[in-house]
């Protein structure tokens, strides 16, 4: 079941309030499929930990996919005998439609899962739900493949698990370590935002999940941990492995056409107290100038390669022409992205033909200091042109990001930097 979509960006990140009487800060999930010989001591032993060491209320809610033996006559058994364990029915397979539906469905401000043969140390959960619950972070995953942990598996599972992180910092672009981890949380109102965009139903859900997020600028926070192979799992490796790789190239697809509003998943700029504390300088333009005069520097060192390039054939004018062309393009595109965080195929040609405009005023200052050049020295040295295109170039970057700010990429949103 799909959650309805919720309109405009995430709010600032902030500590979560903990004192909310008949509601829980974190709710566990423990999606089930035919378990029942492992279900009761693995609840007994997830809820004993965290009566002994999680500082906050918690609920653990067994999730179960259509099992066909005793699992939800177990899992009934025990949230009656435990005020904070409830079991969930589901009557359709899948991990992931588990999660989307007990997660969607939570009042919980943090949720979570593990499976359940609770292979990773329990004593990973608190650090690994802390930064959620102290508003640093928006999701939290356990890692077997950071340095400090420790692991025990075969070389089989080791290499299996290593490759497909390897395909996904390839395809996609993946930063995080490990996307199969069974041991994972998010925050509940980026799980609103995030998963009606999540369309998996089975093991790619997490990959897809993180994907998503990242790409989005959420901030994603790795625990290492201490993790046991369990060698009775009954996870189909190859049928597995063949979902992943289908989901890697419709995500990938996704991602390439635009297709997917990730916006939506923004973190105002001013979420940092260190931001709020900056008076007197409009909404940010400390962040945007800092993105402009990086995209812009290795825009310049573009330009003046493509220049020299095009130098080889053809007159100063030309080659000046081409250069500013092609950089110009380069350049709207990486600050409509990076600098002024605008997402997505909405209005993208409009954006890039307001910056040819741009490119125009900039053509004419540049093209004007040579045309000035030449007439004042007759045939100048291909050292003095570049440095004459430089100072140009300053001139019109002062222009261009005005331009850019006040007319390309306006801020329309209302301001957020009331407490």
């Amino acid at each position: 079941m799909r959650i309805q979509t919720i309109a405009g960006t995430l709010p600032a990140r902030e500590h979560l309030p903990v004192g909310v009487a008949g509601r829980p800060v974190l709710d566990v999930v423990i999606p089930v499929y035919n378990e029942e010989k492992d279900l009761e001591p693995c609840v007994l032993r997830l809820h004993d930990h965290l009566s002994r060491t999680f500082p906050y209320g918690f609920r653990v809610t067994v999730a179960d996919n259509a099992s066909t033996d005793r699992t939800p006559e177990v899992a009934a058994a025990l949230a009656a005998t435990l005020p904070e364990v409830r079991s969930v029915r589901l009557e359709e397979k899948g991990r992931g439609r588990a999660l989307r539906t007990v997660w969607s469905h939570s009042d919980a401000p943090v949720l979570a899962y593990m499976d359940v043969d609770l292979s990773t140390d329990l004593n990973a959960l608190l650090p690994l739900v802390a930064p959620l619950i102290s508003g640093h972070s928006d999701l939290a995953i356990g890692s077997r493949l950071a340095r400090s942990s420790r692991v025990v598996r075969g070389p089989k599972r080791e290499f299996i698990s290593r490759a497909y992180n390897l395909i996904l910092r390839g395809s996609l672009a993946a930063r995080f370590s490990d996307a199969q981890c069974g041991f994972k949380a998010i925050r509940g109102d980026v799980a609103a935002r995030l998963l009606p965009m999540v369309e998996d139903t089975g093991w790619f859900f997490d990959t897809e999940m993180l994907v998503l997020a990242e790409r989005a600028g959420l901030r994603i926070h790795e625990v290492p941990v201490d993790w046991v192979d369990d060698p009775d799992s009954t996870v189909h490796i190859v049928r597995t492995a063949t979902d992943d790789l289908k989901g890697v190239w419709r995500v990938g697809r996704a991602l390439a056409t635009g297709s997917l509003p990730l916006d939506r998943l923004a973190r105002p700029f001013g979420d940092d107290p260190r931001d709020r504390e900056l008076t007197g300088v409009p909404r940010g333009l400390a962040r945007q100038l800092v993105g402009f005069c990086v995209v812009g520097a290795l825009s310049t060192l573009f330009y003046l390669a493509l220049y020299s390039l095009f130098r080889l054939g053809v007159g100063p004018q030309l080659a000046n022409a081409g250069a500013l062309l092609v950089s110009a393009v380069a350049n709207t595109a990486a600050n409509r992205r990076l600098t002024f965080g605008v997402r997505g195929r909405d209005r993208a040609v409009r954006h890039q033909a307001q910056g040819l405009v741009v490119f125009g005023i900039g053509l004419a200052l540049t093209s004007g200091s040579l045309a000035a050049l030449g007439s004042a020295t007759g045939d100048p040295a291909h050292s003095t042109e570049l440095a004459v295109l430089i100072v140009a170039n300053l001139a019109a970057t002062v222009v261009r990001f005005l331009l850019f700010r006040l007319w390309v990429f306006p801020d329309t949103s209302p301001s957020r930097n009331t407490r």
